[in-house]
């Protein structure tokens, strides 16, 4: 398939894109060199925003090459309700009420695993979150995960070996975590309905292959960091601050609503307008809502839907080619460099996919959204909670790849051999 120049051109950006997404520390370090435009380099040293700023530079190429007819057409074409989604779930789910219920929810099944320390808390977080993100969503289960995370376990002084392989894995686990149902996981939902794949379904062939896999990862990095979860003791919810359970009620009906009504933008829109309202009704039961972490993180994921759809032309034709276990190591490998639930939707594309390249493409793409920020979707929500932690407020993506090397080819053991 020869592409057109458009198609070039937007292919050449997407690869700026993903060197630029690697080289954000380089552009931090340029604004304490140069603090007269430390504000442009701060800009273009946040990684969420990557993305989103080649995506404008796609679309003035278009403007002035295609017209602004043929421009304002391919804007939209664009499918944006996934982007509008995740920031709404992400500000819902990181409200006080429903991070009290869920807390609580990990301290009960942390009292009956008897490890010392934060072991068991931190055991509980790495396996229960990612696996319940197959019913309130993987963005939902990432923000909850990563704020909980950010409190209890990333703000204690622990070494930055233990960040980066802790981010690694719950990047891997909640990508393959959410592989339970056929609603949640974005790679999943995205060939569901086509390919006739019900909760039975991805029970069957998925889920409890994911489930081995969570465990072992979480149990894993407990072991191996058991010296200083040890040192950080489990600090009870202080009950002054407790939430009236008809107000959580009310949360979790909102969030209920707004995963129902995922895929329909007008409906979860409105409902998050009702939701601000209660918000603002009830502040002194709230805490500051990530209003501007999950903006970032949808602005990234709409630049990523723009300069994705220009890069069919040469994805397609390279999947189509592969076998069965050529398709999986393929996936896996593509998916660090494109978000997973593009790949999956140009899989949806070709008829007469064999139900075994369908399985090796879906578990592929679910295996590798671990290994970058631009893997999975929920991903540059943990960056955005998570990154304040980091040395320079920054996550080093190359050394986010190597942490993420042994929960994928412990989730790739999974999916292949059980």
């Amino acid at each position: 398939m020869t592409p057109t120049f458009i198609e070039f051109v937007s292919a050449l950006l997407f690869t700026l894109a993903i060197v630029h997404t690697f080289s954000t520390g380089f552009f931090k370090k340029l604004a304490h060199i140069q603090p007269a435009h430390a504000g442009v380099w701060h800009l273009l040293g946040e990684v969420e925003v990557v993305f989103g700023f080649w995506a404008m530079v796609l679309v003035v190429m278009l403007f002035a090459v295609e017209g602004n007819e043929t421009a304002v057409a391919y804007i939209d074409s664009r499918n944006f309700t996934e982007p509008m989604f995740v920031f709404v779930i992400m500000v819902v789910a990181g409200t006080r009420p429903i991070l009290q219920t869920v807390k609580a929810l990990v301290l009960q099944l942390t009292r009956v695993i008897p490890l010392p320390g934060s072991m068991g808390f931190y055991l509980v977080v790495l396996t229960l979150i990612p696996l319940l993100g197959s019913f309130i969503t993987e963005p939902a289960a990432m923000t909850l995960a990563a704020l909980i995370l950010a409190e209890r376990i990333f703000s204690k002084g622990i070494s930055a070996h233990m960040k980066y392989a802790t981010l690694a894995v719950l990047f891997v686990n909640i990508s393959i975590g959410g592989t339970l149902t056929h609603f949640a996981a974005p790679p999943v939902l995205m060939v569901a309905g086509k390919w006739g794949w019900d909760m039975w379904f991805m029970l069957a062939t998925f889920g409890w292959k994911a489930v081995i896999a969570v465990i072992v990862n979480a149990l894993g990095i407990t072991l191996m960091f058991r010296e200083e979860l040890r040192l950080l003791p489990v600090v009870e919810e202080d009950q002054r601050n407790t939430v009236p359970p008809v107000l959580v009620a009310m949360h979790l009906l909102f969030l209920i609503g707004i995963v129902v009504f995922a895929h329909h933008p007008a409906i979860f829109m409105a409902l998050f307008l009702f939701f601000l309202g209660v918000v603002h009704a009830y502040q002194h039961y709230q805490d500051h809502l990530i209003l501007r972490e999950g903006l970032l993180v949808a602005f990234f994921l709409a630049g990523l839907v723009v300069l994705g759809g220009q890069q069919q032309w040469w994805l397609q034709p390279l999947l189509m080619s592969m076998n069965s276990d050529q398709m999986f190591f393929g996936a896996t490998l593509l998916t660090a460099v494109t978000d997973n639930a593009a790949l999956t939707y140009l899989g949806s594309l070709v008829e007469g996919l064999s139900d075994e390249l369908k399985y090796a493409l879906v578990s592929g793409a679910v295996t590798g959204g671990g290994l970058t920020v631009i893997a999975n979707a929920p991903n540059p929500a943990g960056v955005a909670i998570l990154r304040d932690h980091f040395d320079n407020k920054a996550v080093q993506l190359f050394r986010l790849l190597l942490a993420a090397l042994v929960p994928t080819l412990v989730a790739a053991l999974a999916f292949r051999l059980l």
